[in-house]
């Protein structure tokens, strides 16, 4: 058997009863949590541009838009992916040389089980499925430092999530996995110097092709079936040499991931928490601030601090700003908090903020990189204009592995983020239907996200910005 055989064999034989109540239970936690996002993006200018070109182009409506609407199944996979990654508020997984987004995965299985016709059980095993796949090979195949995107990984996982909903047998699953594998091996240039709309949509993209290539194999189209070990394969052209049993792999890697507090990236979580307890502890105007000093482990120096993916201090953009340590440090200090709010343009480009973030430097330090993925390690001292010294010490946060957010905090982000979309009655549909999802069918689900609407006046820009801080902090 080839490799990608063993892995559609592993996908084939996988059943609800393999999951742990804990499994579950975080699966359906890391659901609503990215149905909050997915909510919460509707009024974003580049989702919006993308259901221009879906209502331009059409497709026949077989599967739900979260909105409203129905259309054909990868497209709707790629809006609702797009939906859940574009406010960049959604779970993240932490290897030692590579991170992850699983949640990107959902649209994509959510489409994939509401064409099927699929119930929770098999939902939530497609989902799991997905999150396995694309966790263990960021786990042992890093592709970042050879100059490709997070998203590499992520086309197998969403192929073989697709794949199990749809029913595919492990002869199609396994062309299926490979369809998406051999094709989608995007750069890493997508999250490096001056961002662009394509970050939020790189792995939406990923996941509508990767659901095509789930349903060319559904119709008997083949795929390479060395597309790892093969002749100019994978190994041989990215990753090198790697192994994975799949025989002995379960489903539990989700239990693994984490949720964000603050809606910034997922290696600034500490550091913003860090931020906020100092304002918590003391009294400061940050306008007295003179320097602002951040030593932090490598990841997270190189990719939102400043290090080898360029300088974070030239902010305009909201793709800028949420993967910019100096800014999101900056506006926390502001604003009391880190919410979509706070990447309105508007926002971004005024004075007090921009002359702020300057005044932020971002160090590496080893030891911390040592404890990393392990502990999201990080001082942080502040120094205002009299010489006053505000210092802290963070290993994790509120959110993260060693201190995982409950089923009632991600309720309350939901709520957050979707108030100004949804009435309370559709809300609590919406959570109660996640909470017992093993007892619906998807379609049910997906009618309910179609009764979400967007407010005539923007409304949800108002509501975000006058969030009560009992979730993320003090109010200002």
């Amino acid at each position: 058997m080839t490799e990608v055989q063993k892995l559609a064999e592993f996908v084939h034989s996988r059943d609800y009863k393999d999951l742990s109540e804990k499994a579950v239970l975080e699966l359906k936690i890391r659901l609503l949590d990215a149905l909050g996002c997915a909510i919460g993006a509707l009024e974003g200018k580049p989702v919006k541009m993308l259901k221009a070109q879906l209502d331009d182009f059409g497709g026949n409506p077989l599967v739900s838009l979260v909105g409203g609407g129905k259309t054909a199944p990868d497209r709707a996979a790629f809006y609702n992916s797009a939906l859940v990654r574009y406010l960049d508020f959604n779970d993240s997984y932490l290897a030692k040389n590579e991170t992850c987004h699983p949640s990107d995965n959902i649209g994509s299985v959510l489409a994939a089980a509401q064409y099927a016709d699929k119930d929770g059980k098999d939902f939530l095993t497609a989902l799991a499925i997905a999150y396995q796949v694309q966790c263990r090979l960021s786990d042992v195949v890093p592709v970042r430092d050879k100059g490709f995107d997070h998203t590499v990984q992520g086309a197998y996982g969403a192929a073989a999530g697709a794949a199990f909903a749809l029913g595919l047998d492990a002869g199609k699953t396994a062309n299926a996995i490979a369809i998406a594998g051999t094709a989608y091996n995007a750069l890493r240039v997508t999250r490096t110097g001056n961002l662009s709309n394509w970050k939020g949509l790189a792995f939406p993209s990923t996941g509508w092709t990767s659901t095509h290539s789930a349903f060319l194999a559904m119709r008997g189209i083949t795929g390479p079936e060395e597309v790892f070990e093969g002749n100019k394969g994978f190994k041989e052209t990215i990753s090198g040499d790697f192994k994975i049993d799949w025989e002995k792999e379960n489903l539990e890697k989700v239990t693994d991931t984490i949720t964000k507090k603050y809606n910034a990236e997922i290696h600034s979580q500490a550091t913003l928490e860090g931020i906020q307890d100092l304002m918590m502890m003391y009294y400061f105007d940050p306008k007295d601030i003179s320097k602002i000093v951040l030593n932090t482990f490598d990841v997270a120096f190189n990719i939102i601090g400043g290090g080898e993916e360029g300088s974070k201090k030239n902010i305009s953009t909201k793709e800028e700003a949420d993967h910019s340590l100096p800014y999101m440090m900056a506006v926390l200090l502001l604003d009391g908090n880190v919410l979509p709010a706070q990447y309105l343009p508007e926002r971004i480009l005024k004075e007090d903020v921009q002359q702020l973030l300057q005044k932020v430097q971002v160090n590496q330090k080893k030891e911390y990189s040592d404890r990393f993925p392990k502990e999201m390690a990080c001082d942080i001292t502040i120094t205002l204009n009299d010489r006053k010294e505000f210092h802290i010490d963070k290993k994790d946060y509120k959110g993260f592995i060693s201190r995982p957010a409950s089923w009632e905090l991600i309720v309350e982000k939901f709520n957050h983020l979707s108030s100004a979309f949804a009435d309370a009655s559709l809300r609590g549909k919406i959570i109660s239907t996640v909470k017992n999802l093993e007892n619906y069918r998807i379609k049910f689900l997906m009618e309910l996200l179609e009764k979400v609407q967007v407010p005539a006046q923007n409304k949800n820009l108002k509501i975000h910005s006058t969030l009560k801080l009992n979730y993320h902090g003090r109010k200002k």
